[in-house]
């Protein structure tokens, strides 16, 4: 027993930054952009955090699917860009929902969504949920360097969520981790205390963008190849592929390396930039209600990021 996934939901922020507004401030254009992240706007949150977000994400997907607030019984939540480390991103969107259940947060970083996904199938399949809401909320400018044009024109902010209830469309998964801060790493601040000794790096978003451009490549074609063949499927079988939307290059690099058409591959960074954990839902939500997704259509999700962690999973529609 695993799960089905009843409704999507999603939400971004209003205010719209295009490139030729961050060039604004940042030694950049939109030429320089496009060519080596893809992404021609996103999405910034002005006055709400990442789980205002995720609520207002959690109540589309709740009206998608049909299913009263009152009948979630788990809240999953993954965010980086949380406004505290407690209380958790999930319990504020619980306290913001108004119901009781219980609820918690995964840090995967860009990872983290396939990663709850997993955590939902383990407590359907012990029988301890019945209507599950998995969210990821991002609110990424927080967390940016608005100085590094480097990393300041790659994210935006957003959150997605599926409702999930027992069933058997969850298939299979695959999950890498390779601890270490050298490629990806977002410090917290240092502290006061008197009696630390250690450096301070500035608490952003720090990317070796070389390193971090061949991890997420390879993951993507390691991770599902491995899973297609692990469960018979060839890539005829998959109906799409729905990847982290990080950076369009690293998509088109590993379509090349796959050699599979590029229409596999739904693609919205260039409108949301990288949202983290909450791009592959707010890309099956957009999916969803453009009625692309037909009943049992195979989709694989591949995701890639901080840890270093990647992940993939098969899911029926």
């Amino acid at each position: 027993m695993s799960f089905q996934v009843l409704g999507s939901g999603m939400y971004v922020p209003p205010r719209i930054v295009t490139n030729e507004d961050i060039s604004k401030f940042v030694d950049t254009n939109d030429e320089w952009i496009m060519q080596r992240v893809g992404v021609k706007q996103r999405h910034i949150s002005t006055n709400e955090t990442a789980a205002d977000m995720g609520c207002k994400a959690a109540l589309a997907a709740l009206e998608n699917s049909g299913v009263k607030k009152e009948e979630i019984d788990l809240i999953l939540a993954a965010s980086v860009s949380g406004e505290s480390i407690s209380p958790s991103v999930s319990c504020m969107i619980q306290n913001l929902l108004g119901v009781s259940c219980m609820t918690m947060d995964v840090n995967a970083a860009c990872s983290a969504f396939i990663f709850m996904l997993e955590t939902a199938a383990g407590f359907f399949a012990r029988g301890r949920a019945k209507k599950v809401l998995v969210i990821g909320a991002e609110r990424l400018s927080r967390i940016v360097d608005w100085e590094d044009r480097g990393t300041c024109v790659i994210f935006g902010d957003g959150a997605g969520a599926l409702v999930l209830e027992a069933g058997d469309s969850y298939i299979d998964s695959i999950f890498d981790v390779k601890g270490g801060a050298d490629v990806i790493d977002i410090p917290q601040a240092i502290g006061k205390s008197p009696f630390f000794e250690g450096t301070q790096k500035k608490p952003y978003i720090h990317m070796a963008g070389q390193e971090t451009f061949k991890f997420a490549v390879n993951a993507i074609c390691h991770d599902s190849t491995q899973l297609l063949e692990r469960q018979g499927f060839t890539w005829d079988d998959v109906k799409y592929i729905v990847p982290h939307q990080a950076n369009k290059r690293i998509i088109d690099f590993a379509c090349v390396k796959l050699k599979i058409p590029h229409e596999k591959f739904y693609v919205n960074i260039d409108r949301y930039g990288n949202t983290s954990s909450a791009s592959i839902p707010i890309a099956l939500d957009e999916m969803n209600r453009k009625g692309m997704l037909k009943k049992n259509d195979l989709l694989l999700l591949p995701a890639f990021g901080g840890g270093l962690a990647s992940a993939a999973c098969l899911l029926r529609w």
